[in-house]
């Protein structure tokens, strides 16, 4: 293990700037399997390995050995490094725009694996599961953009403020913000010009 890894490619700062994968980097400061940091996280094996195939590829983690466990090949990774340095140069790349939306979405996904193995995770059985999910679009000029965004911030410090105390039951609040994908093009035609589609059928 070196003792500074310094960061050139923005590739190698957005697998690494991730709140799950620094945790898991953390974890490999001393040789460990994707089974022992997973337990250590309170996560699924499946979920750290996703992580750390990532910081593999980055070349941010190494695999240093390899183990057999009932018949089933686990590999032992470890951090590159103990420290990681990023290139003044990358910094510089890091905040364009395009490469700040970039890390913003990979964030996105992994908050999105984050609330659904939360949500997994609770017991159906339980008398009450109180949760709410709210949906929808909204339309906001460019000009509009940063207020909106500041409106935004606001309302969710307003909620965190007025019901941050340590009483109470706990409740975890995710707030995704994305651009919408352009809606697919109707299909048309009449059902028989259409694949896989019988036009005899009612």
């Amino acid at each position: 293990m070196r003792d500074v890894l310094y960061l050139e490619e923005i590739e190698q700062a957005e697998a690494l700037l991730k709140p799950q994968r620094v945790e898991v980097l953390r974890q490999l400061a001393e040789p460990r399997t994707c089974s022992e940091v997973a337990e250590r996280l309170g996560q699924t094996p499946q979920r750290v390995y996703y992580h750390v195939k990532r910081l593999v590829e980055a070349g941010l983690v190494d695999l240093v050995s390899e183990r057999k466990v009932r018949g089933i090949h686990e590999g032992i990774y470890q951090a590159g490094a103990r420290s990681y340095w990023l290139s003044p140069r990358l910094v510089g790349r890091i905040g364009l725009r395009k490469a700040r939306d970039e890390l913003s979405l990979g964030y996105l996904l992994d908050l999105m694996e984050e609330v659904q193995a939360d949500i997994a995770a609770l017991d159906r059985s339980a008398p009450e599961l109180p949760s709410v999910g709210l949906s929808g679009e909204i339309h906001v000029r460019p000009e509009k953009r940063q207020e909106f965004l500041n409106d935004l911030q606001s309302m969710l410090q307003d909620l965190f403020t007025r019901y941050g105390g340590a009483e109470g039951d706990a409740f975890k609040l995710a707030v995704a913000c994305y651009p919408k994908a352009p809606d697919q093009p109707a299909t048309t035609g009449s059902p028989a010009d259409r694949p896989g589609t019988d036009a005899n059928q009612p």
